[in-house]
């Protein structure tokens, strides 16, 4: 068994002490336990750790995916080796129609949904995984397939992901290779559970692992973590350029400076105004490389306009660059009392009264204040921007015909690019998004500030 001096000498053993030390006391931690070496060796060097780090408590958590006949059985070994550490443990399964295509990320969307009910439920301050090295290489392998290269997405998985804005998903190994965590398992005499659905073709991973020769798959422990170093850099540079060149002018608006127009063609203000366009448009991801390259070469030509891409009109004046929603493809939703939903993506709307509630478009300035109270449309706006904004504006009616008040609906401006899944890279442009909107600031990291500065 290894002793003392080995936990201060294995990669794993350091790994999970070094996390568990940047945590504020008291703390519980969930570890997502699914049985395989990752997950197993990061419960077992996390307990290893714990007697060293007092005010911190450790559970687990097993999601079963219904989607092999030994899955249960898994979940139920994971339960008795939690019982047999003195780890408390939780099982939950996903429950439902399984979707024909796309499963593999239905399933993780599921398991995260799962993981945080969990974590909300114990009040854990964070969820942790056993992502390694090697995820990573396949990650990064993946993306480049369908990626320009200096995207964003090549920095490879974060180290840390608020998931549903609740709770941050932590992942302590990233910088290992799965043979260490095996080697640190051998030395312990712990056995852990090979998932088959990790050598079946029909996964895209699986086929990109089995496809490409095995030195491009390497762990490379100094990569991407020096790109992951550049994208936080990129990250704090286009938060700077959003809070000066950027502000909220009425519901709905968002005003841009010449100055950010005239620059549009550099990376990162390209990305500055990609991102408040899909923040305006309520999409789940940013507007494209080549839909931005022709955003950008319309605004360096410094003639007033307009185009529209990804469901944003950029209005071009003298005043600067104007962004909202076009009004197009607009949804009607009915609610019953109490009910809530994500309305357009711009907006989480709850029904407090009695009656049931349509969410059209076509709202005015001051329908919207419900939601956005004191913000009125800026005198200096061009009406012409003002009026073409309201088409695609929130717009609340019951069914009775009775007045819309405050007392009777809650709206939230909403930020659907980064409400499922925020990686720490983004958490400062996430913030300043949701400043311009009206969102409420994310929760950061929940560790010391040793890692504040970094891309945590």
């Amino acid at each position: 068994m290894p002793t003392l001096a080995d936990a201060l000498t294995d990669p794993v053993a350091i790994a999970a002490d070094d996390m568990l030390q940047r945590f504020r006391s008291p703390a519980r931690l969930i570890c997502a336990l699914s049985g395989g070496s990752d997950s197993t060796g990061l419960l077992r060097a996390l307990h290893a750790a714990l007697p060293r780090h007092p005010g911190l408590s450790l559970e687990a958590c097993t999601i079963d995916h219904g989607l092999r006949p030994a899955s249960a059985d898994e979940a139920r070994a994971m339960a008795a080796l939690c019982a047999q550490l003195g780890i408390a443990h939780h099982i939950r399964r996903w429950e439902g129609e399984k979707p024909a295509s796309g499963l593999q990320a239905a399933a993780r969307l599921a398991r995260y949904r799962l993981l945080v009910d969990v974590a909300q439920a114990r009040d854990a301050q964070a969820i942790l995984s056993g992502h390694t090295a090697n995820d990573q290489a396949e990650t990064i392998a993946m993306r480049s397939l369908r990626s320009a290269p200096g995207q964003p997405g090549l920095a490879g998985m974060a180290p840390a992901v608020l998931l549903f804005g609740q709770v941050w998903l932590l992942r302590p190994f990233l910088p290992l290779s799965r043979a260490q965590i095996r080697l640190y398992l051998q030395s312990l005499g712990q056995a852990f559970i090979d998932d088959p659905s990790n050598d079946n073709p029909r996964f895209e991973r699986v086929r990109l692992r089995q496809s490409m020769e095995p030195a491009c798959l390497q762990p490379r422990p100094f990569f991407p973590f020096s790109k992951a170093s550049d994208r936080a850099a990129s990250g704090a540079r286009i938060a700077a350029l959003m809070g000066e060149e950027a502000a909220s002018v009425g519901e709905g608006i968002l005003r841009l400076s010449p100055r950010l127009c005239a620059s549009a063609g550099e990376d990162d203000t390209a990305r500055a105004i990609a991102l408040l366009a899909a923040a305006m448009g309520g999409k789940a991801m940013p507007v494209g490389r080549e839909t931005m390259g022709r955003v950008a070469t319309f605004l360096q030509g410094g003639m007033p306009g307009r185009m529209t891409a990804s469901g944003v009109v950029f209005d071009r004046r003298r005043e600067g660059l104007f962004l909202y929603r076009e009004a197009r493809d607009l949804p009607v939703t009915r609610l019953l009392s109490g009910q809530e939903a994500l309305w357009d993506g711009r907006y989480h709307v709850r029904n407090l009264g009695a009656a049931p509630l349509v969410l059209s478009s076509g709202g005015d300035a001051a329908s919207l204040s419900l939601g956005h109270a004191g913000t009125d449309i800026a005198d200096a706006v061009p009406k012409g921007v003002v009026r073409r904004a309201a088409r695609a504006a929130l717009r609340l009616s019951f069914a009775d015909d009775r007045p819309v008040t405050r007392d009777m609906v809650v709206v939230r401006p909403a930020l659907t690019l980064y409400d499922t899944f925020l990686p720490c890279f983004d958490r400062m442009i996430a913030d300043q998004i949701a400043i311009l909107i009206g969102c409420e600031r994310y929760i950061r990291v929940p560790l010391t500030d040793l890692l504040q500065s970094g891309p945590w």
